[in-house]
Formats: C-alpha cells, structure tokens, sequence
C-alpha cells in the first residue's frame, strides 16, 4: 500500500467537506441556542400578557367600583343638600315661631333699677314720665308679665333691660309709638325678637342708612329690607331670603 493510500492522510476534497460539516454544527449550535432564546423569551412574553391582562382586569374592576362610589358619593352629596334645605326651613319656622310669641313685647332700656321695687311698677312710670302718656291710660295697660333680662348688675353698670308683654297688641303699639319722645335720651323702647332676627337687623340696619342718605324710602320690618316698596335681597347681605 502506497503512502498516499494511508487513512491518515487527508484530501483536500475531505478537508472541505469537514470544516463545512464543522461550520453547520457551530450553527446549528447557535441556532438551537437563538432557539432557547426565543423560547425564553415567548415564555416571558406569555408572563407579562398575563400579568397585563390580570392588571387590565383589576382597573375595570376598580374603574366599576369607583364608579359605584362616585354614584353614592353624589346620592349623599344630594341628601345632604336636601337636609340642609329642610333643616333651614324647620329653622326659619322656628325663628318665626318664637317671633309671633314675641309679637306683644316691648323691651326697655336704660330704665333705673330701684331695689326692692316691682318692673311692672317701674316700666308704668316710666310710660307715664317719659313717653307722656296719660295717667289714666297707663293704668289701663294690662301686662301679662313684666320681667328684668339677666342677672342683678353693679349699681354702676348699665340697668338690665326690661321686657314686658301686653295683654292687648293695641296698646303695645299705642307705647312703641311713643318712642319718639326718647330722642336724644340714653332710654329706648323696641320690639323683642329672637337672637337670630336681631343680628340680621344689625346687617341691614347700615344698608337702610345707604339708601336713605342717596334718597330712597327704606323701611325694616322684623328681618326685611324694603326700599322704596320693593323687598331688598342680596345674596351677600340677605342669605336668609335664599
């Protein structure tokens, strides 16, 4: 046998085929890793979509129940403002109430206090001094009850004011209209009205002067404002006319 015959030695024909067979297992190698890669990555794909498709799911569901809130969110809301409404008007039927209750009293203040000596008593000499009405017709007032407001004060202090109810509306008027003769002095008789109608007065009180001083006719009666006929409403100033 010849050298050349020998299985050690190697064609060139051989060779190429070798490294080509070589060359397509390194690709096959890599191709079966780019394969795994894929893989991996198809896995990991899978994963994710899920994982958005499960937190898709969550926001709808928390989507539907934010909704839900925001409907019952607006129910309260639209009690609430249905409440605060009736409880207003329970409010200004109250205030109306303890108004008409009030409608036969008179309060008088700056009136000196004398120990010992009755309201009734001091309120009818002071009619008869101050406002000038007739004897006789001082002794017909009746009263159905003649109090002082608040506790004994100093005898420095300001006298506590007194109120008194009139057993007739007409003769209560007949006193109030009196009032003028007080000008100029530290005493005055006014209506009584609840704490409520009394601070709304205070409001409207600077309001009248306005008008009065450019020209107007403004009349206050019990909490409203009427200028030259015509009722006064301001949201800013009458929120209770609202």
């Amino acid at each position: 046998m010849s050298p050349a015959d020998s299985p050690s030695t190697t064609s060139p024909a051989g060779k190429d085929i070798a490294d080509i067979l070589e060359s397509i297992d390194k690709r096959l190698s890599s191709f079966d890793a780019r394969l795994s890669l894929v893989e991996i990555l198809h896995r990991e794909f899978k994963s994710l979509r899920e994982s958005l498709e499960f937190r898709q799911q969550q926001v709808e569901t928390l989507a539907a129940e934010n909704a839900m809130l925001q409907e019952s969110v607006k129910s309260l809301t639209d009690n609430v403002t249905q409440l605060n409404i009736e409880n207003k008007k329970i409010k200004e039927t109250v205030i109306d109430l303890q108004a008409h209750s009030m409608r036969d009293n008179l309060v008088f203040s700056g009136i000196p206090e004398s120990a010992g000596e009755d309201a009734e008593a001091m309120v009818k000499s002071f009619i008869k001094t101050h406002l000038k009405l007739p004897e006789d017709t001082v002794k017909n007032i009746a009263f159905e009850r003649v109090h002082c407001l608040g506790a004994v004060r100093s005898p420095t202090g300001r006298p506590r004011p007194i109120v008194a109810q009139f057993g007739q509306f007409k003769q209560k008027e007949q006193v109030k209209s009196r009032g003028r003769e007080l000008k100029g002095t530290d005493f005055s008789v006014n209506d009584q009205f609840p704490k409520e109608i009394l601070e709304r007065r205070k409001v409207l009180f600077p309001v009248r002067r306005s008008f009065i001083q450019r020209g107007s006719r403004a009349v206050i009666a019990v909490d409203r404002l009427y200028v030259d006929g015509q009722l006064y409403r301001d949201p800013g100033t009458t929120p209770w006319l609202y």
